[in-house]
């Protein structure tokens, strides 16, 4: 079999974030030293990216294009999630048949600001405003070099619809689901990848770890691959004692789905929920629920990152995890194939501070 061409590597890319949030992919760009800057309008996630000293642009995303952001190559983006994410009433796939038509429209250059504005949800449309500033950028004759794109599961049709439009400027896409405690995350989470090269050979990255089991030990399956990451890794409050979340909201978000899982297991899915798990000890006896910095922890934030602003638990479950960000971006931006795992681990080990002044090693 004959292995996958490489890609070559961006040339001095610089990252514009679209729904930045409060700088998941952001962390991981500033451990890879690669200069960012981060568009997003809520107030709560700036009062973080700020106190983390993280570039950002405050203000909605539409009201923005390429020519604002001329020295960005690189275009990356995880749209709000909401309206696709309706269960059982059948509005977020009804949503999602009328985003693949208005995917077609732009893709022959028609305007669909009208059939945006007649959502019942403005969010719906958002999910199109990275197509939006690829076209611009491309139509302006420079186009991005790299675009990488995430959100939950049920937009990955939206994905393979862009990426075909993006295979006819130029572009080599590859499209995906992929679980987060495969890369390491000490969390089990699904999030829908769209990666893009012009003009050049990208994939998705390779796990690093194996996949999460219920009733499965965590050193079986691959030799290949790293044991999956647990709670007892991520939170220092397990040198004390074991524990146990007792999950009030539900798997993966699903009320239906409640459960519990031990410390020598990945946590459910952050969401911004997770103020609601009650966590136990050995015993039984209900001890303090996760902190902020431990919640951001299990998404692979440093412990010391400056969460801040008010309603700190939903900006921490809008975030992707920033560990899985490093690994999509590697992929991107064709400098590695698969970050080191020693350097992420590092990485996440540093205080803040420290981590921004990291250099990821060329690993050729």
């Amino acid at each position: 079999m004959t292995a996958a061409p490489r890609p070559s590597s961006v040339a001095n890319p610089h990252i514009v974030d679209l729904f930045a949030g409060p700088g998941g992919l952001d962390v991981a760009a500033t451990w890879l030293g690669v200069p960012v800057v981060g568009i997003e309008w809520d107030a709560n996630a700036c009062a973080t990216r700020r106190a983390a000293g993280l570039e950002t642009q405050q203000g909605d995303v539409r009201e923005f294009g390429p020519a604002d952001f001329p020295e960005a190559n690189v275009l990356a983006g995880g749209p709000p999630c909401q309206t696709y994410t309706v269960a059982g009433t059948g509005a977020g796939r009804m949503a999602l048949e009328r985003v693949l038509r208005l995917v077609k429209s732009m893709s022959v250059g028609e305007r669909v600001d009208h059939q945006l504005a007649r959502f019942d949800d403005e969010r719906t449309g958002l999910v199109l405003e990275p197509l939006r500033w690829a076209l611009h950028a491309h139509g302006a004759g420079n186009p991005y070099q790299a675009i990488v794109l995430e959100q939950v599961p049920a937009v990955l049709p939206v994905w393979v619809a862009m990426g075909e439009v993006l295979e006819g400027l130029g572009y080599s896409v590859a499209t995906g689901v992929l679980r987060t405690e495969e890369y390491g995350v000490p969390q089990t989470r699904r999030r829908a990848i769209l990666l893009a090269r012009y003009r050049d050979e990208v994939q998705l990255p390779l796990p690093t770890h194996r996949p999460y089991r219920k009733g499965i030990a965590r050193d079986l399956g691959s030799v290949d691959l790293k044991p999956w990451n647990t709670m007892g890794d991520a939170l220092a409050r397990t040198r004390g004692y074991g524990f146990s979340v007792v999950s009030n909201y539900g798997t993966g978000g699903d009320p239906k789905a409640r459960g519990r899982r031990t410390s020598n297991e990945p946590a459910f899915t952050v969401t911004g929920k997770v103020s609601r798990n009650r966590v136990v000890d050995a015993l039984g006896l209900e001890v303090a629920r996760f902190t902020a910095a431990e919640a951001g922890r299990l998404q692979t934030f440093p412990i010391d990152f400056p969460w801040s602003g008010g309603d700190i638990a939903q900006q921490i479950g809008n975030a992707i995890p920033p560990r899985l960000g490093a690994q999509i971006l590697a992929s991107a931006l064709g400098t590695i194939h698969t970050v080191d795992d020693d350097f992420l681990c590092d990485a996440m080990q540093r205080r803040w501070s420290s981590s921004m002044r990291s250099v990821v090693p060329t690993g050729d």
